[in-house]
């Protein structure tokens, strides 16, 4: 079919048109299909919003014929005309996503209503109250979505009419008061509008499409693809559906449901409704709605028919399904189904009881896992003896805990989250565009809604802790108190949440750390079945050692011994080591330093012990460990001023002209690394020692020891190798001569400049594995400080989409990645069975994995709580790849 193809009806399109159709136009046209009951619609494709962007918000050449002409077939199919007097057809006008992106995006209900329709719409029904309802409802979303009038103008006059007639709820208002409201709506609209709006409900769809269109645009959408990592340049589809009403009293209702239990993966009944209502009522929070199993007593037919069909989609489809549902006068409709979002329990437990029952392959349950959604299976918890009652108790939407300073407002929330202080964002309900304010809380709080309100469901796809509909809270956000009973929390307080069990507590409660349930262990040794890459950990002491082989990890891939000359009671002596003016003064230091540095390895080993252990050596800018030259100059000018002891004052003066020898401008790109080491061959010669010390007294201790690699940082040039491999080998040899030893050691070096990846031949002539120092590589191959980027520009070029990602979180494919590539191409042209690894940050991120996977990298090294996420990671990578 041609791609300028932009219209397709419901009977054309199926689940395998979901890039076209989107999520919500794909998972309609395929319940028809099959048979399940949906309202007839047709799909303005994803290409039609893609060129609409890219036309500068014009529309492509014969979309606006194409819609007319889908309408006239939808009209003819239903025996209805838009905005008819007489049978009149109404329409919904709803955002579909390639990529489920829930309540980021805009819809307008019962388009078509008006002055001229609504004795139609209500003669049809019988029910005069019902007609008026769909037309207030349209108003306000058509105003607010299409025409831009603030929300709060249509809600301001919906409080002060009920509040006028003395009832609590929108069902409580009668048809008189209804037409009332119609009336004050329109003028608000009108006054908005500084005209009268269109009534000609062909042009309404129009607008209502390019709406949905900009509405991909919007700042809640472009914030929630920036943390779900969703291309921008996807677009949206529009589905516009023939309307089907939940509000046309006792007999009809409107609801959510999954097929299992989102936050804990249960196959249970999970899902809420409301009893004369629209969709957006139950998502929106603003009634309180009921849960699933009621609606057996309230509208049984329709139950049994739902239970049917939510079994029904979920082997069709084999994962759990986010369903929405309209009863209309006792008939049930399916208006969407979709994969559902999930915490990461729950995606853990719904793969593996999947493939217990058949429907998927363990295979296809690894590839059902987000790797960085395990992140949230890695956080504390609350400590079930914590022995404090709880202030308030809500809905546990999502599980896990949060503690933080309360907040009332996303942006207050986005301000001091961002800085990187704990909030919890309290809210009477959210709306979609709390969505920057979410994203950085530790958790939500909402005064209304349910377990599938939008709080709930944003929270659970982020793994948020949240309670939702915690109805005995009041929030004042204008003196922004949080009040429960006779407690009044003030912003600024802390409160804890438990989203498991929807508990708020009044205080800061001791967490305790994660557990990793059986789900997990089961999978992840799945997913060790299938990867090929290594996953190793950055560690540099025993207790992050410890940790990393308690989490999986089959070694270290990168010990900073730096970190270890940085000790308080380390520090004298290595400034010593530095400042040192003779060679034997500055092995004096050294001789100090040594027992220290192998007191270290001894620990790490331990923990390591029948692993490889990577240690790298010294690479500090020698600034880090210097006292700062300001300080020191003001240090001496102080002794000057008041006359202090001559020998401190000849010290200090002493002192400082060390320092300002050494003083550098750019310190990073100064004597660092090897070239430290080229300078004072004394330091590799003392580590390396340490290191041969430490592993013979493991193996004397413990009866085995680590795989001691010994990785020399900073190489540009290969000489450099060659000296450093020289003195590292010596050291070595001369150790092991003396204890009447033998250890297997291995000598390598960390690719992390761009000369080095371009040379990675002369340099592999000394080498026996290479490391690819990532974080470095990208700072020298992009030209960029870290540091400097992320408070400055990098987060606008991210914004702004000059870059998709920051590069540091993801690598550079196309310029970092291809220095990796030519590095192990050229390194193994020399010695085919060169090892090679990453140990940069981005051997955590699941993306680059992916990477490091296609251009045959034998391990990846991340943090320790990363090396669950990267073993599931590197599964993945292999499975895409044959899938390619």
């Amino acid at each position: 079919m041609s791609d300028k193809r932009y219209i397709y009806d419901l009977s054309e399109g199926d689940a395998t048109m979901r890039n076209l159709l989107g999520g919500k136009g794909a998972g309609v046209a395929e319940m028809s299909r099959i048979g399940v009951p949906v309202p007839d619609a047709f799909t303005v494709t994803t290409t039609a919003c893609v060129e609409t962007m890219n036309l500068g918000g014009q529309w492509p050449e014969g979309l606006a014929e194409e819609i007319n002409a889908g309408l006239k077939r939808l009209e003819e199919r239903t025996g209805r005309t838009l905005g008819g007097t007489e049978r009149p057809l109404l329409v919904s006008v709803r955002s579909g996503a390639v990529y489920s992106m829930p309540g980021m995006m805009d819809t307008i209900l019962n388009l078509g209503i008006s002055d001229e329709s609504v004795a139609a719409v209500a003669a049809e029904s019988g029910n005069e109250r019902f007609a008026w309802d769909c037309y207030r409802r349209f108003i306000q979303m058509y105003g607010e979505v299409v025409e831009g009038v603030p929300p709060h103008a249509y809600e301001d006059a919906l409080t002060e009419l009920k509040r006028n007639r003395g009832v609590e709820l929108d069902t409580d208002l009668s048809a008189e008061d209804l037409k009332e409201l119609v009336d004050t709506f329109k003028a608000i609209s009108n006054e908005h509008l500084g005209g009268e709006w269109t009534t000609d409900p062909v042009e309404q769809l129009h607008r209502a499409v390019n709406a949905v269109f900009k509405s991909w645009l919007n700042p809640r959408a472009e914030v929630y693809r920036r943390a779900n990592n969703i291309p921008a340049d996807l677009g949206t589809a529009v589905n516009i559906m023939q309307m089907v009403f939940g509000n046309r009293g006792d007999t009809s209702a409107t609801g959510v449901c999954f097929t299992r239990n989102p936050s804990t993966g249960d196959k249970e009944l999970y899902g809420e409704f409301l009893v004369n209502a629209q969709g957006e009522d139950v998502v929106a929070g603003i009634r309180t709605p009921r849960p699933l199993a009621e609606m057996r007593e309230v509208l049984p037919e329709a139950y049994d028919q739902l239970i049917a069909t939510m079994k029904r989609m979920e082997e069709h489809y084999r994962d759990m399904q986010d369903m929405e549902f309209t009863i209309e006068n006792g008939q049930l409709f399916l208006l969407q189904t979709r994969n559902g979002k999930r915490t990461a329990a729950a995606a853990l437990k719904v793969a593996s009881d999947l493939v217990d029952e058949g429907l998927i392959t363990k295979e296809e349950a690894l590839l059902r896992i987000e790797p960085a959604q395990l992140d949230q299976l890695l956080h504390p918890a609350i400590d079930p003896k914590h022995g404090r009652k709880p202030i308030a108790k809500g809905l546990p939407a999502s599980p896990g805990a949060a503690v933080g300073e309360v907040v009332f407002d996303a942006d207050t929330a986005a301000e001091r989250g961002g800085r990187g202080e704990p909030v919890v964002l309290v809210r009477y309900e959210t709306t979609p565009d709390d969505i920057h304010g979410v994203i950085v809380a530790q958790g939500v709080l909402t005064a209304h809604g349910g377990m599938t309100s939008h709080a709930a469901v944003v929270a659970r796809g982020m793994g948020k802790p949240c309670v939702a509909g915690a109805s005995g809270i009041h929030i004042d956000v204008k003196a922004r108190t949080l009040t429960v009973g006779d407690r009044v929390i003030a912003e600024g307080e802390v409160i804890t949440l438990d989203g498991s069990t929807g508990d708020v507590y009044g205080e800061a409660l001791e967490l305790i750390p994660p557990r990793i349930n059986e789900d997990f262990q089961r999978l992840v040794t799945w997913a060790d079945e299938v990867r090929q890459l290594g996953v190793r950990a950055n560690a540099d002491n025993f207790e992050d050692a410890s940790k990393a082989r308690e989490l999986g990890a089959q070694g270290i891939g990168l010990c900073r011994t730096e970190h270890m000359f940085m000790a308080q009671d380390r520090l004298p002596a290595v400034r010593r080591m530095i400042l040192a003016e003779t060679h034997a003064s500055r092995t004096e230091a050294l001789a100090e330093i040594l027992p220290m540095q192998q007191q270290d390895f001894e620990g790490i080993f331990t923990a390591m012990k029948g692993l490889p252990v990577t240690v790298r050596l010294l690479d500090p800018p020698l600034h880090e460990f210097l006292p700062n030259l300001v300080e020191q100059s003001l240090l001496v000018q102080k002794l000057e001023l008041t006359d202090g002891d001559p020998a401190e004052l000849e010290a200090a003066r002493g002192t400082l002209a060390q320092v300002k020898r050494l003083h550098e401008l750019n310190p990073m790109l100064g004597t660092r690394g090897c070239r430290l080491a080229m300078l004072y061959p004394e330091i590799p010669d003392m580590q390396a020692r340490a290191i041969i010390r430490a592993a013979l007294a493991v193996l004397e201790r413990e009866g085995e020891t680590v795989g001691v690699e010994i990785m020399i940082p900073l190489v540009a040039l290969s000489k450099e190798l060659e000296v450093q491999r020289g003195i590292v080998e010596r050291a070595v040899k001369e150790e092991l001569e003396a204890a009447g030893k033998d250890l297997p050691v291995t000598i390598g070096t960390m690719i992390e400049l761009p000369r080095a990846a371009l040379v990675a031949d002369q340099i592999a002539e000394y080498a026996d594995f290479f490391s690819f120092g990532t974080n470095d590589l990208t700072q020298t191959g992009v030209g960029i400080s870290r540091d400097d980027a992320e408070n400055g520009f990098l987060t606008q070029y991210v914004m702004d989409r000059v870059l998709e990602r920051n590069p540091f979180e993801s690598i550079d494919v196309d310029g970092v990645g291809q220095l990796v590539e030519i590095g192990v191409t050229k390194g193994r042209a020399v010695k085919q069975n060169l090892k090679t690894g990453v140990c940069g940050e981005h051997g955590g991120d699941p993306d680059s994995i992916e990477f490091f996977q296609s251009v045959g990298l034998d391990y990846v090294s991340c943090s320790p709580y990363r090396v669950p996420i990267a073993r599931f990671a590197a599964a993945k990578a292999v499975l895409k790849q044959r899938e390619d």
